[in-house]
């Protein structure tokens, strides 16, 4: 919703594209999309990326110069529990992302990978240049794939594409499956949170406002191909190919002892806790090297942890009249 209303504010028309499945609340998706839809220069079509005739569609009826794919079936534990859900939005939906770039003759895409990419790397702060083969939850895997997946398109047929390894990103209106959102519903209504690995976690928390700056940042900045490649020593965030890979994150992780002091102190209420170990999928920490970010485009996130938790909290009870 932020980035196509920055897009929208900027002059830009946007069409939107999803499935409004119900992974989560679907009111919370609709209440997003009748927001949008008060702008002139939105329009929407309710389809599943995997639907691959109906995807085709919106490209046979509207001329697509940029292609943003946020799309994806998101959470790690999920994806445990029902992977073949992964399967058929991060695989099959990307690959006709893909053919509709490859044919329709878009000029640049952007697409959401993500940090879990890093998996058990424990090497800090997680750089593109580091290897991301040892993913620890499905997925990761999918995200990754992507990632191999966009570099084939660049090198086959010349499309640019570029990557986004996305860092915890938080705000209003954000998914409920998060922890900062579970972790509100929890304690507002009084019930216990659940503390994996008995707290000692740390996430590179990123505010919405400041990823959608960097996406906007990119835009007309398609990868083109660097000549010098050294396909001896390659340097997996790169290619002799239109391909480009990026972190984006605050590039500060926090404890996630002290994140949830910070939002029960915007709360005004204190959680109850309840510690558990490590959950399959998890990982200790990440924290995003940026500057390959910060040198292409001048990225540079400004939302402190107070601040992000603070404009979340105030959102949170007006939408849902918490006094």
């Amino acid at each position: 919703m932020y980035l196509s209303k920055r897009l929208m504010d900027g002059g830009q028309l946007v069409i939107g594209v999803d499935s409004i499945n119900e992974y989560y609340d679907t009111k919370l998706k609709k209440d997003r999309l009748a927001y949008l839809k008060k702008y002139d220069d939105f329009s929407f079509y309710q389809v599943d990326l995997a639907d691959r005739d109906g995807f085709n569609q919106i490209f046979e009826y509207n001329k697509i110069d940029v292609v943003i794919n946020l799309a994806a079936q998101a959470g790690v534990r999920y994806s445990i529990e029902n992977p073949h859900a992964y399967v058929d939005s991060n695989l099959v939906g990307f690959v006709n992302v893909l053919e509709a770039c490859r044919h329709y003759d878009v000029k640049h895409l952007i697409y959401a990978s993500s940090s879990s990419v890093y998996g058990a790397n424990q090497k800090m702060p997680f750089s593109t240049t580091d290897e991301v083969n040892h993913p620890v939850s499905l997925y990761a895997a999918t995200k990754k794939s992507n990632e191999l997946m966009a570099h084939t398109y660049s090198h086959l047929y010349n499309i640019p594409t570029t990557g986004l390894r996305f860092f915890t990103v938080y705000g209003p209106m954000g998914r409920p499956d998060m922890a900062y959102y579970s972790f509100t519903n929890k304690i507002v209504n009084g019930e216990p949170i659940q503390i994996f690995n008995n707290g000692d976690m740390m996430r590179d928390f990123t505010y919405i406002d400041d990823i959608v700056d960097g996406i906007v940042r990119l835009l007309d900045q398609p990868p083109q191909g660097n000549p010098d490649f050294d396909r001896e020593r390659p340097v997996a965030s790169e290619s002799y190919a239109p391909y480009k890979v990026y972190n984006i994150g605050n590039n500060q992780p926090v404890k996630l002892m002290d994140f949830i002091e910070t939002l029960e102190k915007h709360l005004g209420m204190e959680a109850e806790k309840e510690y558990l170990p490590m959950q399959p999928g998890d990982v200790e920490a990440t924290y995003a090297d940026i500057d390959e970010l910060k040198r292409d485009t001048g990225f540079a996130p400004t939302t402190t942890i107070d601040e992000g938790l603070g404009k979340f909290v105030a959102w949170y009870k007006d939408y849902y009249n918490v006094k």
